[in-house]
């Protein structure tokens, strides 16, 4: 781990898999963080973030009581939850303070390895061989990090993680196209391998979560959902671990990525949000109505399928070269409670017990024909009828299968 001594500035790139492009310079100035765009990028006419960082010549800055001062678009950049415990913990064992590290500190360790197109110089990020990873070992050194032990292994995980955000605990991995080997995955691949991530447990979760929401990808793609390759890693203990294809990465390819949260500057922590937000978004960044479709059939599977973890952080859209955005694939689906044991994102204004009524309205609020929302539900009701018996076939166990089905609203 290179020592820092606090970063007064930080430049930003793009790099959609070949040339870095120069977006702008960030800095920090008497704990304020400014941000400039380079006369040049303003002249490609590329908007990383449309709502909140204005493609305009001058300084910026911007609300020092979220995302630390950053804007949303580069704190995507940054891991939450595990992410950060496990670089808070990396700091504490070289003998520093996590408060001493500020966000462009913590970007410069992002450098160009983050999830997405954004890319940061300084570049402290280590570079690591394509080693071989066992899954039960990485499991087991992931508990040993909660359990407060396991110092020597945290820059490997530090690593591995990359600025991959959520409360449990993952790994950037490549996968051989056979699924038989599985290597580190944060740096470039060669072409028998594809980017993924794995997830493991963390301290709440059941020995049988990643089956669970293996079931979940199942379901989601049988009721149209537009997901990645999913696969369930075999474990020496429990169901199994999931793993999900990266979607911000096609072979050498990279897409710029932008969450919810940070395209509207919402804190994801706190409950604020409607899907009628959502779709809005959705409408005004990719002026597409099939991508609104999308979103709303997203909408309809968590509702029906008790996901209520469904904050700002867990929707995403892409941006390509062009500057086209599209909705990202769906990703964190799986049976989940949110605050209070209500939806994280309210439908009209509905958060504890969301209907198929209250799906209907946001549909025909979104300018969806009937038709379409009355099918939309009948698939995702279809698919997610298909719960027990793919539970089962998955070693799901049977307190959850029956407490799942209980609330799925099929």
């Amino acid at each position: 781990m290179t020592n820092i001594i606090s970063l007064a500035e930080i430049k930003v790139g793009l790099n959609f898999g070949d040339e870095t492009i120069p977006v702008g310079r960030l800095a920090s100035r008497d704990y304020k963080i400014y941000f400039e765009f380079d006369e040049a990028f303003l002249d490609l006419g590329l908007e990383i973030s449309p709502l909140n960082l204005p493609l305009e010549s001058g300084v910026q800055t911007f609300n020092p009581s979220l995302f630390e001062g950053l804007p949303g678009v580069f704190n995507d950049s940054l891991p939450d939850g595990w992410g950060r415990l496990l670089f808070d913990r990396l700091v504490r064992s070289r003998n520093l303070l996590p408060h001493e590290f500020t966000p462009l500190d913590r970007l410069a360790y992002i450098g160009f390895m983050g999830l997405g197109a954004l890319v940061y110089e300084p570049d402290y990020s280590d570079e690591r061989p394509a080693e071989t990873i066992d899954l039960d070992l990485l499991a087991d050194q992931t508990q040993e990090v909660i359990d407060g032990e396991a110092e020597n292994v945290l820059e490997e995980l530090v690593d591995l993680n990359g600025s991959s955000a959520g409360a449990r605990p993952k790994a950037l991995v490549g996968v051989a196209q056979n699924r038989q080997h599985i290597i580190h995955g944060k740096h470039e691949l060669s072409k028998d391998y594809e980017y993924w991530i794995v997830k493991f447990a963390n301290t709440i979760d059941g020995v049988d979560a990643g089956a669970i929401e293996y079931v979940y990808s199942l379901m989601a793609k049988e009721a149209g959902l537009e997901m990645t390759q999913t696969h369930l890693f075999p474990a020496s203990k429990g169901a199994g671990y999931f793993a999900t294809q990266r979607f911000d990465r096609d072979n050498r390819k990279r897409f710029h990525m932008h969450t919810v949260s940070g395209l509207l500057h919402s804190d994801f922590r706190v409950p604020a949000l409607d899907y009628e937000d959502l779709l809005a978004l959705t409408e005004v960044l990719t002026k597409d109505i099939r991508e609104v479709e999308k979103m709303f059939r997203l909408t309809v599977f968590n509702i029906l399928s008790h996901n209520r973890d469904d904050h700002g952080k867990n929707f995403s859209f892409l941006m390509d070269s062009s500057g086209q955005w599209k909705l990202a694939p769906p990703y964190d689906l799986t049976f989940s409670s949110g605050p209070r044991g209500h939806q994280s994102t309210m439908v009209m204004g509905e958060g504890q017990n969301p209907t198929t009524e209250h799906l209907i309205k946001l549909g025909k609020e979104a300018n969806l024909t009937r038709s379409q929302i009355d099918t939309i539900i009948e698939q995702v009701k279809h698919a997610l009828g298909q719960w027990e018996v793919l539970s089962k076939n998955h070693n799901v166990s049977n307190l959850n299968i029956k407490l799942i089905k209980s609330r799925l609203l099929v």
